[in-house]
């Protein structure tokens, strides 16, 4: 059995190829891919070659951890069945190459409890599961935290910092204020405001949340800190973060690290998208047909307009 995958050879290359694909096995499903979606944190880093040492890491690689495509195969007892419409974040059965996310291929071989069922009206933006589930990790913990601080001020408009105001508002929670730079990113504010940072005075903030991977604002971000105030790095920086200390000692600042989210969180955020309190829509703002996967990529991370782009595989089966 084969897949067409994407596969990054080296820094900056990108071709598309035909892998072997192993052979189903008890408890595993294969999925025939319908839409991925492509990153601008992680993936942009193993795009342009500035991940810093991760495990997994190396080339040639297979991106991708955002798809969704529909069961095609199941072996042994379970309860998916084909026809079913999945998310599935990433997967590891493509030989011959590091899976470190292994999402983007056309057919992929993944256990049945890694994957989420998901409503087939949800379409291509059920792409999105996985960083509502980064967004929902980044003030839940996980559920290991013993008291929710919801974020006040969110940094950077892009679809994470999008999801995470959207998650605050439908949580019965004041509307956070969220800071972008970028002109045509103040635009889509749903029942919170979007400033640009010069506009905003405000220097009792007590908890921001930075989601724009901007490794250079700590600093700035402190000196907006009330006294104990947190700050959350859910943003994914190539570069080491430095702070002056003695702002930082003043505040008793308090700055927390948000890890990649678990399957708890991925459930969580797919109730709440199922019952409606969490809405999806607006957040994929382009398309491409993966034989454009060159294209897609070189949009998805210089275009400013483009919030998240998707690859669509159907376009070309």
């Amino acid at each position: 059995m084969r897949s067409t995958a994407i596969v990054f050879d080296q820094p900056r290359q990108l071709s598309l190829q035909s892998l072997e694909i192993q052979d189903l096995m008890a408890g595993q499903i294969q999925v025939q891919v319908e839409f991925s979606g492509i990153s601008t944190g992680t993936e942009r880093l193993l795009w342009d070659g500035s991940m810093p040492a991760f495990p997994g890491m190396g080339y040639p690689l297979v991106p991708g951890y955002e798809t969704v495509g529909r069961v095609i195969r199941a072996e042994g007892p379970g309860a998916l069945r084909p026809g079913q419409r999945v998310f599935v974040p990433g997967a590891s059965c493509l030989k011959n190459v590091r899976s470190l996310f292994g999402g983007a291929a056309s057919d992929l071989v993944v256990a049945q409890d890694r994957v989420v069922p998901v409503d087939d009206g949800l379409g291509a933006n059920a792409v999105l599961l996985a960083l509502a589930a980064t967004a929902y990790h980044a003030v839940a913990g996980g559920g290991r935290r013993d008291s929710i601080r919801m974020p006040e001020l969110i940094v950077g408009h892009g679809v994470m910092g999008r999801l995470l105001a959207r998650m605050t508002v439908a949580a019965g929670g004041p509307a956070p204020t969220v800071w972008e730079t970028q002109p045509v990113r103040r635009e889509g504010g749903l029942d919170y405001p979007v400033l640009h940072p010069d506009e905003d005075q405000r220097k009792d903030y007590q908890t921001i949340y930075e989601v724009s991977g901007d490794a250079d604002l700590l600093d700035t971000l402190i000196q907006r800190l009330a006294p104990g105030g947190e700050i959350v790095l859910a943003g994914f920086y190539k570069r080491d973060l430095r702070f002056a200390y003695a702002p930082a000692f003043m505040r008793e600042a308090q700055i927390r690290t948000a890890a990649e989210w678990k399957r708890p969180d991925l459930l969580a955020v797919h109730e709440l998208v199922h019952s409606g309190r969490l809405s999806l829509q607006g957040l994929l703002t382009h398309r491409e047909p993966v034989s454009r996967a060159r294209d897609a990529y070189q949009t998805a991370f210089g275009d400013a307009s483009c919030l998240k782009m998707v690859l669509d595989w159907s376009a070309s089966a």
